[in-house]
Formats: structure tokens, sequence, C-alpha cells
């Protein structure tokens, strides 16, 4: 098993590799680049420029030593290959370029967003697992009783509202109509200036509707799928041998069944690792919650390359690192399963 992770984590630089050279390739034939962008505002301003001073005062077109320097300063005047080693030269020493919009390292820009999104998805993984197991016990314990069917309508209803419509419905109602919380924002303007359990209360008002938000999807699933494997393994021969022989139903359960059936929410932990940092850019847009999600959609949008090249490289890393850790999580729940 040793000899198992130790490929899985020499695969990580040539997978992230084959990742970051797709991606990279990908921005020099997309239409409408930065290098495009420039060049129709400073034309732009060129004709603004002629309107004032009249029809002769301004010119359109970019001298080839223009041409040169804003190729020179968005990375284009090289080929591409040349283009993305020079790039991956700065990654290797820990650099992932500037921002071509806020003029900033890339690195400084992403990690002023982490704690915003680390703060939704640390709460939203703690509060999914830590309910959506025990429920989905409790549901298949008590199969086709009352509470199970009354759970599964709420569980279903919220697995059908996708999570940006239901931001929408909650900011309207709640936030606009009857104005019991803020209409976005990750903390108030004078956020500083209030007490301790001022902030912590500010920070609780601005965080219950996106948290409803993240959590209705991921917690329908995770409890669904806790209840469908564990009802599987409570009806499998070896839960009947051992009630057979004395073993009582909570020991069956919990000793038996239940580790079972944590196998496949392992397997999709890590996937969960990675959203806990990157984030529902849509969720992050209605909410105007200055994440890791907001910030790589207005990247693209903005044609910010520099910024979008960094989020892939982290994400991808995070997802792969993920991955490994599903693999290790399923080989301590099962002692069965030898990766070769």
């Amino acid at each position: 098993m040793r000899d198992y992770f130790i490929r899985r984590f020499l695969l990580i630089p040539p997978t992230l590799l084959g990742i970051t050279l797709i991606v990279f390739m990908i921005t020099r034939v997309v239409p409408g680049g930065p290098l495009e962008r420039a060049i129709m505002e400073m034309q732009s301003a060129d004709m603004a420029s002629g309107h004032r001073s009249g029809p002769g005062g301004g010119s359109m077109a970019l001298s080839e030593e223009q041409l040169q320097q804003l190729k020179a300063y968005y990375g284009f005047d090289k080929p591409a290959i040349v283009s993305y080693g020079l790039w991956l030269g700065k990654v290797v020493r820990g650099d992932l370029g500037t921002s071509y919009r806020y003029n900033e390292p890339v690195w400084d820009i992403i990690k002023s967003r982490f704690p915003v999104s680390l703060f939704y998805g640390l709460i939203t993984l703690v509060i999914t697992y830590g309910i959506s197991i025990p429920l989905g016990i409790v549901k298949a314990i008590r199969h086709r009783t009352l509470m199970d069917n009354a759970s599964s309508i709420l569980i279903f209803m919220g697995y059908a509202v996708p999570g940006y419509v239901l931001g929408a419905l909650l900011l309207l109602f709640f936030a606009a109509r009857l104005e019991w919380f803020p209409m976005g924002g990750f903390i108030s303007y004078d956020f500083d200036d209030l007490p301790v359990w001022g902030q912590a209360l500010d920070l609780a008002r601005h965080a219950v509707l996106p948290l409803l938000c993240y959590l209705v999807g991921s917690f329908a699933v995770t409890t669904l799928l806790m209840k469908n494997h564990l009802m599987d393994n409570l009806s499998a021969d070896y839960v009947r041998t051992a009630i057979a022989k004395g073993v009582s139903f909570r020991r069956a359960v919990l000793k038996h069944a239940l580790r079972n059936s944590l196998i496949p929410i392992a397997t999709t932990f890590g996937q969960n690792i990675t959203l806990l940092v990157t984030g529902s850019f849509l969720i992050e847009t209605i909410f105007d919650i200055n994440g890791f999600g907001l910030l790589g959609l207005t990247s693209i949008f903005d044609r910010d390359y520099p910024v979008v090249m960094g989020i892939i490289f982290l994400s991808s890393l995070l997802l792969l690192l993920g991955n490994i850790l599903s693999d290790v999580l399923v080989a301590l729940i099962d002692p069965r399963i030898r990766f070769k």
C-alpha cells in the first residue's frame, strides 16, 4: 500500500503539467484576450481624444512599437510553449505571476480570498457530515416511518432547488422584504468598529443565507447516500447472520453495517475538500461575497489569465490531494482493501 501512495504522489506533477498546459494553450487561442481588449481600449481613447480635438486630432491605429510593448507586457511576444515554460519556471519558484487587472502578485490576491471561502467551506463540511451521517443512519433504521417520509420530502425539495436559485429567493424574501438579514457581503462596513460580540453577530447574520445555499445540495446527497448504503448492508447476509448468532441489532448496525456503509462517503470526501476552498461562484456572485469562486469568475470575464492559471493550478492540486485523501480514508475504514 505504501508503494501505491508513493506512485500516486509521483503522478501529481505530470498531471498538473498536463492540466495547466492545456489551459494555458486555450488562453492563447481564445478570442477577446487581454491583448485585444487593451488595443480596443487604446483605440477608444484615441477616438474620444479625436472627437474632442477635432476631426483630425486622434489616430485609431497603433504604432508597431506600441503593439510590441503590449505584447511584451502580456507575454504574447514569445511562442506559446516558451511562455508556458517561463510561467512554469515562476511557479516552481513560488511565483504565480502578476494580475493584469489588479497589478498585484497573483498569490497575494488568491491568499486574500482564501479566508472567506475557507470559512464557508469548513462550516458547510462540518454541518454536512455532522448531521447527514447520523440522519442517514436514523432514516435507514426507521425506513418508511413518519420521520423518514417527512425528512425525505424536505431533502428532495432542497435537492431539487439549485443553490443559486434558493439564494435569490432568500435574498428577495428575508433580506429585501423582511430585512432580517443583510443583502450581501461577508461583513459590514463598520465591522472593525464593533465589539467582539458585535463582530460575531454581524458575521453570523451575513453567513446564514449563503450557508443555507451551500448546504442544500451536499446535505441531501450525503444523507441519501448514507441511508441507501446502510439499508443495503443491513439486508446483507453477514448482518443477518450476526443477528442470528445473538448480536444485538444496535451492535450489528454500529459495528458491522455502518463501517461498510461509510466507504462511499469516504470516496467522495476528497472532492468535497476541493469545494471547501473553491466554493461556488454563483452563490458568491448572488451574495456579493469576495471569495475564491467569484475571483475565478471575474478573472475569466476580465481575461486576467495569470489569476485564471493560478486558480486552475491550486484547484487541480487540491483535487489530486483530495483523491489521495479519499483513498487513505477508504483503506482505514475497510482493512480488506489493499491498493496495489
